[in-house]
């Protein structure tokens, strides 16, 4: 019976080296490597980031290249700011249909919210202060 005690003694001694051996390890190398995933995770982020700012750089190179064509400053100078060129007539059309950029807004909806028998300038600050309300 003292033999397999023994045995039984040993084997267990065995078992617990060997578990602090590893606890020891886990100990030692566990701050390293906590480190090195924070700092891959940190890479993989700035990469990204990397890779956006390039794209945004891709698409500002092509935007540029865009306004540097008098055609198309022509065009956007037309549409934005209702430009004419010498000689053109421009025709703006009030109550026109929605488009399929823009809906129409009712133009006589603020001019209806408006109180009737005031003066001029109590006219022009109710109807500044009703379309500032609806947007």
């Amino acid at each position: 019976m003292s033999k397999s005690l023994i045995k039984s003694r040993g084997i267990s001694g065995r078992a617990l080296a060997f578990t602090a051996v590893l606890f020891v390890l886990a100990i030692t190398l566990a701050p390293p490597l906590q480190h090195y995933f924070v700092q891959r995770a940190q890479i993989n982020s700035l990469q990204a980031q990397v890779n956006d700012s390039k794209s945004a750089l891709e698409q500002a190179t092509r935007d540029l290249a865009l306004w540097n064509d008098p055609k198309y400053v022509a065009s956007q100078a037309r549409t934005r700011l209702h430009f004419v060129f010498p000689g053109e007539r421009q025709y703006i059309v009030l109550g026109a249909p929605a488009t399929a950029d823009k809906p129409a807004e009712p133009a006589a909806a603020v001019a209806e919210q408006i109180p009737t028998g005031l003066p001029w300038y109590s006219k022009v600050i109710a109807s500044i202060t009703s379309a500032n309300a609806n947007h």
